[in-house]
C-alpha cells in the first residue's frame, strides 16, 4: 500500500498497470484509500477494525460515482459509526444475502431453516432431520417463539430479547417446555450463522433457565390393572365433569401396544401395515422413523398381532381400499394419527378413571424395568435392543455401531413373550392370547429366575425351559 496525500488531480492520473492491483491511502481520512485494479478500475475503500479487533474492509463506490470530497466524507460518517459499536461491512455483506434468501423476519428465517432442515441441505448433527422432530419444533415455534418474536427482523434481536421470552416462559412454571423454545431458537440462529445471515447468536451465552431432571415414574401393578379395564371398554370411560371421555378404540389399542411391545409413542402412532409381517410376526420400522435412525425390529407376541388386527379391522371401516396405517387420522389426509393425540387420548383415559400423571414414555420405562427385573429376568443389552437403543454389551462402541447388525430377533422374542404373560397377568386380561387365568407361583424353584407363566398348576413352561441358568456338565 502506497501512502501519501490524495488530491483530485493524483486520483484521476493514478493508474496500475494491466493485472497490477495496489491502494493509495489517504493521508487525511484515516483508513481511506484509492483500490487500483488495472489500468481503469478504481474504487474508494475503508479499512477499519471492529471492537473485537477484527480486520474489517468496506466498499465504498467508484470513483466515477464518488468524487475525493464525497469519499472523505461517507468515510467520516461510517468511522464515527463504527466508535459506537458499528460494523458496516459486516452490515452491508447481510444486506446482499438477505434478497437472495428473501427473508428480513424471524418468522420468514424459521420458515427457511425449515425448508433446507426438510430437504437436508442443513444437518448440524451430520444426518436429517425426522419428520416427528420437525413437527415438534414447529409445534414450539407456533405456540410460544413466534407470536414474541416472528415481527421482527432476526437481525436485530438481542440476547435481552430472547431470555426475556424464556423468562416468561419460566414464571409461568413450563420448565421443559422453556428449554426446547431455547434449543428451537438456538438452532435457527446456528443456521443463520452458516448463512452469514447474522454474525452472533442471541440465544447463545447462558446457560439453560430450567434443571431437566430425568424422570423415574413407573406405572404401579394397581394402575396398569385400571388402566387396562378402562381401555377395554373405552365406551363406559366418562369425564370428570360428566359425558364421554371422548377417547376411541383405536386410541385405546395404541395405548395398550406402547405396554406390550415398549416403542415409542411416534413409532407406534405412525405404524403402516407394510412394516408388519404377521407370517413371521414381526414389525420393521424403517430407519427415518426411528430415533435414533437405525431400522428396528419388533418380534410381535400373539396378543400384539390380535391388537393389530382388530386396529387394522377398525381402520378398514367404510373404506374402498385398504388402509396405509394402522391408525389413521380421522380427517380427511392421508396420515397417520400425531403422537400427541396418542398422549391427549391418556390423559383423558387417567382423568376418567382417577389416575395420576404417568405418562406414555413412563409406560415405556415401565416395560423397561420390568423386563430386567426379576419377573422377566431378561439382560440389560436385549433390554436394550428391545427398545431400539445402541447398546455395546461390554465391547467397543463402534464394533456395535458398524460392524454388527444383527437384529437379535430370537432373544427379543423370547423377551417380550415373557413381558406379554407378566402383564397379561397383571391386568387380568384372559381374552387374548397368553392371558391365560389361573394362581401361579411368582418363582419356580426349578429356575433362577421368574416363572413367568399362567399355567393353573405353577409348573414352568416348557417352552422357556431354555432361559433357566446352563449349568456345566459333571464329569
Amino acid at each position: 500500500m502506497t501512502h501519501g496525500h490524495l488530491t483530485d488531480r493524483s486520483v484521476a492520473s493514478a493508474k496500475a498497470l494491466p493485472g497490477q492491483r495496489f491502494e493509495i491511502s489517504d493521508g487525511r481520512t484515516p483508513g481511506l484509500s484509492l483500490r487500483l485494479n488495472g489500468a481503469t478500475s478504481k474504487t474508494w475503500v475503508l479499512r477499519y477494525r471492529t471492537r473485537d479487533q477484527r480486520q474489517m474492509r468496506l466498499t465504498l463506490g467508484k470513483t466515477s460515482t464518488l468524487s475525493l470530497r464525497d469519499a472523505r466524507a461517507l468515510a467520516a460518517e461510517h468511522l464515527l459509526r463504527i466508535a459506537h459499536g458499528s460494523d458496516p461491512a459486516t452490515e452491508k455483506r447481510q444486506e446482499r444475502a438477505a434478497p437472495a434468501h428473501g427473508v428480513s423476519t424471524f418468522a420468514q428465517l424459521a420458515d427457511l431453516y425449515e425448508q433446507v432442515c426438510a430437504s437436508g441441505e442443513w444437518r448440524p448433527k451430520g444426518k436429517t432431520k425426522r419428520a416427528s422432530v420437525m413437527r415438534e419444533e414447529r409445534r414450539v415455534l407456533d405456540k410460544t417463539i413466534l407470536p414474541q418474536l416472528g415481527r421482527l427482523p432476526f437481525a436485530t434481536i438481542t440476547r435481552q430479547e430472547v431470555k426475556a421470552l424464556l423468562r416468561a416462559q419460566y414464571a409461568k412454571g413450563a420448565r421443559t417446555t422453556v428449554n426446547r423454545t431455547h434449543a428451537v431458537i438456538r438452532q435457527i440462529f446456528n443456521y443463520a450463522i452458516s448463512e452469514d445471515l447474522v454474525q452472533v447468536n442471541p440465544a447463545t451465552g447462558f446457560s439453560r433457565f430450567a434443571e431437566e431432571r430425568p424422570r423415574e415414574t413407573i406405572w404401579k401393578d394397581v394402575e396398569l390393572r385400571s388402566l387396562w379395564v378402562g381401555l377395554s371398554d373405552p365406551a363406559a370411560l366418562r369425564a370428570p365433569g360428566g359425558g364421554y371421555a371422548n377417547v376411541g378404540e383405536a386410541m385405546c389399542i395404541a395405548i395398550k401396544l406402547v405396554l406390550l411391545l415398549g416403542q415409542r409413542r411416534t413409532e407406534i402412532a405412525g405404524m403402516e401395515v407394510e412394516e408388519l409381517d404377521f407370517e413371521a410376526r414381526v414389525w420393521r420400522i424403517r430407519s427415518e422413523r426411528m430415533k435414533g435412525g437405525r431400522a428396528h425390529i419388533v418380534p410381535l407376541s400373539d396378543a400384539a398381532v390380535a391388537l393389530i388386527r382388530k386396529a387394522i379391522a377398525l381402520a378398514s371401516e367404510g373404506q374402498d381400499q385398504a388402509p396405509r396405517y394402522v391408525f389413521p387420522t380421522n380427517r380427511h389426509e392421508d396420515r397417520a394419527i400425531r403422537s400427541m393425540s396418542l398422549s391427549l387420548a391418556l390423559q383423558r383415559t387417567r382423568n376418567a378413571l382417577g389416575l395420576g400423571q404417568a405418562t406414555l414414555h413412563d409406560m415405556r420405562r415401565t416395560v423397561s424395568t420390568n423386563l430386567t427385573s426379576e419377573r422377566c429376568g431378561v439382560s440389560p443389552f436385549i433390554r436394550s435392543k428391545v427398545l431400539g437403543h445402541i447398546d455395546a454389551g461390554g465391547g467397543a462402541m463402534v464394533s456395535m455401531t458398524h460392524y454388527d447388525v444383527n437384529d437379535y430377533v430370537a432373544e427379543k422374542r423370547r423377551a417380550l413373550e415373557i413381558w406379554t404373560k407378566v402383564l397379561l397377568r397383571i391386568v387380568g386380561d384372559t381374552e387374548l392370547p397368553d392371558g391365560r387365568p389361573g394362581p401361579r407361583p411368582l418363582y419356580s424353584e426349578a429356575f433362577a429366575r421368574a416363572d413367568n407363566d399362567n399355567t393353573t398348576d405353577g409348573r414352568p413352561d416348557s417352552s422357556l425351559s431354555e432361559l433357566k441358568f446352563w449349568q456345566p456338565p459333571s464329569v
